[in-house]
């Protein structure tokens, strides 16, 4: 049994050893490409600003951080005080499928994933569930990107993208 525990350790360095064998310039220039850059925007911390349906506004703040040596992008919402809604997000480029990778999860207890990149001036995410009503298409679009900020939407599609319903628009503001 020691020999086995003496062994398997073995093992495990030496293959951990070629999963790290990479030069520093490999590890940077896997995130470094010119896509992995276009959530760079986002960065930063954020007033978040809505109307609400009874046309008052609320507001909350959002810190979204490079993490993992600018392989990703950690966001972290806070709707407070304008509601009682928290949620994080990782976002990745995929290099194996040219799109950005987004996992969302929140307070309400929702698990999502997205897909997508930028489309023009636009970085729009997307993901397609089934409903007992059919297809529902769901995406975020992040528009009028300046560098202080920028507009976010919320909007879904029963038609397959052909239209599209605004359910939450945000305004971004840097702090």
């Amino acid at each position: 049994m020691k020999n086995l525990f003496i062994t398997a350790s073995i093992l495990l360095i030496f293959f951990s050893q070629l999963v790290f064998a990479q030069t520093d310039d490999q590890n940077v220039s896997k995130c470094d490409c010119k896509e992995c850059h276009q959530f760079d925007f986002w960065i930063g911390k954020w007033k978040v600003e809505w109307l609400n349906q009874d046309s008052t506004m609320s507001e909350g703040k959002n810190t979204v951080n490079s993490i993992l040596d600018g392989c990703a992008i950690e966001e972290n919402f806070d709707g407070n005080p304008g509601m009682n809604f928290r949620g994080k997000s990782f976002s990745v480029f995929n290099h194996n499928h040219k799109v950005w990778q987004q996992t969302w999860v929140d307070t309400e207890g929702f698990y999502l994933l997205f897909n997508g990149g930028m489309q023009d001036d636009k970085m729009i995410l997307a993901r397609k569930v089934e409903t007992t009503n059919g297809p529902l298409i769901q995406r975020m679009v992040f528009y009028n990107i300046q560098k202080d900020s920028f507009t976010w939407n919320w909007e879904s599609s029963t038609e397959n993208g052909k239209n599209w319903k605004l359910n939450w628009k945000i305004h971004y503001t840097r702090i």
